[in-house]
């Protein structure tokens, strides 16, 4: 699979992204946002952590049913009860996959899992194989990877794709490594493992040292051919490499990354702005790529990634329906009910504000506006 040129994008924006502070989504904003993640074209769409609560697993079976397009995977711990409420979730969908993980690194097995490495093994071969039986489609994990005994990697990478792995993503899940070290760990498997020539290596990368995209584009140049990624980079702690930039980064700089996929430019925008009224916060205003600063760059126009406004839409003078119009171009269709409730806070806000941003707007969804947006 190393020698195709296509990128898989496996979106993670509703699962890691939505376990992470600040980023939880109601049922109607899952599937909300799911379906505009398969408008962006994403590959695959991981859509929750079934076993997590009967909501996930509600949405889970909701997008499987309702959405189309990509992939849909529910992720699951190596453990059964977890792996048959993922194929549960799932089995709607008319493409599905069940994302397993076990931890690997010495560290994981004594402290979290208390477990040996033969008992990993076993479990690994067991849980891979259970999930084999429910879906064609199954990618393994060891998380904790890239802090994982090299020679013992090797082997959870054997057995995995023995038991009928057909994506092996090696994540580096605290955000500890540099490219070089990720990019080798991607060749050390390609070149020792029985096999691994045959399936598809992912990336899963964390920004705790702000590496996450470059340590993924290493895994890319090094043989991955699997992107884990989430809209606006949440996730976990400092996030998840962010899908919107490494699809930039493919796009503007193939003269590097010769590399294809199936990300729909102009919808990155939309998406963006779709997420930061499902959270708790938006962009930053110098976020690479989708934040308001960038928009006046000059490598990328704004209209490449689906930008068709202005920044600075509205003031003291704008009524009711340049807001209502506002709303609508940022993916928020309101009742007149809560049409009013939000004109009002928008009245509010114009009274102590010259100039009303798109951010303030999506604020003002799920605030009062003395709590949502500071006065300048």
């Amino acid at each position: 699979m190393a020698t195709s040129n296509q990128i898989v994008f496996f979106d993670t924006t509703l699962r890691d992204g939505e376990q992470s502070p600040g980023c939880t989504m109601h049922h109607a904003e899952k599937l909300r946002m799911a379906h505009q993640l398969a408008a962006l074209g994403v590959d695959v769409l991981e859509a929750g952590f079934a076993i997590a609560s009967h909501g996930d697993f509600e949405s889970v079976r909701a997008i499987a049913t309702e959405v189309r397009g990509p992939r849909i995977a529910s992720l699951a711990r190596a453990k059964r009860e977890d792996i048959e409420a993922a194929a549960r979730a799932i089995e709607p969908a008319a493409k599905s996959r069940i994302h397993t993980f076990l931890s690997t690194s010495d560290l994981h097995l004594a402290a979290k899992l208390k477990i040996t490495r033969e008992q990993a093994i076993d479990q690994i071969a067991e849980m891979v194989a259970l999930a084999k039986s429910y879906c064609d489609d199954v990618e393994f994990s060891p998380e904790d990877a890239t802090r994982t005994d090299p020679d013992f990697l090797l082997k959870v990478c054997e057995v995995a794709i023995q038991a009928g792995a057909t994506t092996l993503n090696l994540p580096d899940t605290v955000g500890y490594c540099i490219p070089q070290d990720y990019a080798a760990m991607f060749r050390m498997v390609l070149d020792h493992v029985p096999g691994a020539t045959n399936i598809v290596l992912s990336a899963h990368c964390h920004d705790d040292l702000g590496l996450a995209v470059a340590n993924t584009i290493a895994a890319i140049e090094a043989g991955a051919r699997q992107a884990e990624c989430a809209i606006n980079g949440i996730g976990e702690r400092a996030g998840n490499a962010a899908l919107e930039e490494l699809a930039a980064l493919l796009m503007v700089r193939k003269d590097k990354l010769p590399y294809t996929n199936n990300i729909v430019m102009t919808e990155l925008f939309a998406t963006s702005q779709m997420l930061s009224g499902c959270i708790s916060f938006g962009a930053a205003p110098n976020k690479a790529i989708v934040g308001a600063n960038p928009l006046t760059y000059e490598i990328m126009t704004p209209a490449s990634v689906g930008y068709k406004g202005q920044n600075i839409v509205l003031g003291k003078h704008s009524g009711r329906r340049a807001l209502e119009h506002r709303l609508t171009e940022l993916g928020h269709n309101l009742s007149r009910e809560e049409l009013n409730t939000v004109y009002n806070r928008f009245t509010e806000l114009a009274d102590r504000k010259k100039l009303i941003y798109d951010q303030d707007i999506l604020a003002l969804l799920h605030a009062p506006v003395s709590e949502a947006v500071p006065a300048s």
